[in-house]
């Protein structure tokens, strides 16, 4: 437990970026990243007894992917922090604020690393991939997505040519575009909808996944380039020395995930890892103003 009092970080927004548009990721051998969050939480009056709780910090080793720096601070009130890990490995930030008078911020900066040869995907045991081979709410089939799962499973006998042909039938199925749904939406009903954000896309890849028989998982995280979190899909696919490897597709880009993916934390679905949420004592509720600031700080391609 530890006091979180107005502490901060220095020049947040000196950090020199490389420009990602530049970078041919197919050649990248190791990259360096650097994010900056904020979360600001104004009220009508004072609160009390505020428990927050977010999901923004990746786990020390996932895959290729190493988190070498966190700081977390809060600014406006006194807090105290502390932090867990939940069932599925995500580390989880748990602020205590006992008294707010108008608005607290909460503040995060990571420094990651990946690299990208020999690529190195998470690997599952059997009893580790269980949870997410049933079905949530969020992700319950209806007729439509049973029959696209059942149709796919036919025509593609092969574990990863399933998986892949999943991903290219969500993105046919989709339109991205915002304000048809929200975080609440289930799968069948963005499906309907037929727009969606990035979080849909992931929903209803899950659900075909699950009812085809593939087990497969929620990641969310950044892209870069995006100002918000992105969202994408894991489908765990067996592996040739036992277990399974978490192979990672993104629905609503058509494509693999690759070194400019950020991965933060995985779920059975979007609300196992909703980057922020919490209580407080108060008769009214507070508005979020959230900010990012993420990219790379360095790039070194592999010899060719």
């Amino acid at each position: 437990m530890s006091n979180l009092q107005f502490l901060a970080e220095p020049a947040l927004d000196t950090v020199e970026l490389i420009d990602h548009r530049t970078v041919t990721w197919n050649h990248v051998r190791h990259s360096s990243y650097w994010l900056h969050k904020r979360f600001q939480y104004t009220y009508p009056g004072p609160i009390r007894e505020l428990r927050q709780r977010l999901v923004v910090v990746p786990p020390p080793q996932f895959g290729d992917q190493r988190l070498n720096e966190c700081r977390a601070w809060v600014v406006g009130a006194r807090g105290h922090e502390s932090s867990a890990i939940d069932p599925f490995g995500n580390q989880i930030l748990q602020f205590y604020v006992p008294e707010v008078t108008a608005s607290v911020t909460f503040e995060v900066t990571l420094r990651i690393e990946r690299t990208g040869y020999p690529e190195t995907l998470p690997w599952l045991s059997a009893e580790e991939v269980a949870p997410f081979r049933a079905t949530t709410a969020l992700t319950q089939p209806d007729a439509r997505l049973t029959n696209a799962a059942s149709t796919l499973a036919w025509q593609y006998r092969s574990p990863h040519e399933l998986a892949t042909a999943i991903n290219t039938w969500v993105w046919q199925a989709m339109r991205y575009g915002w304000g048809a749904t929200t975080v609440n939406t289930t799968a069948a009903e963005a499906l309907a909808i037929g727009q969606g954000l990035c979080q849909d896309y992931a929903h209803i890849m899950l659900a075909i996944c699950r009812a085809a028989g593939l087990p497969a998982r929620y990641v969310s995280g950044h892209l870069l380039g995006e100002g918000g979190s992105h969202a994408w899909v894991e489908v765990l696919l067996p592996s040739a020395g036992g277990g399974f490897m978490a192979v990672p597709f993104d629905p609503t880009n058509h494509r693999r995930a690759n070194l400019s993916y950020i991965t933060i934390a995985v779920g059975r679905d979007y609300h196992d890892v909703s980057p922020t949420s919490g209580t407080y004592i108060a008769p009214y509720q507070g508005q979020l103003t959230a900010s990012k600031r993420a990219g790379l700080t360095r790039v070194e391609y592999a010899a060719v």
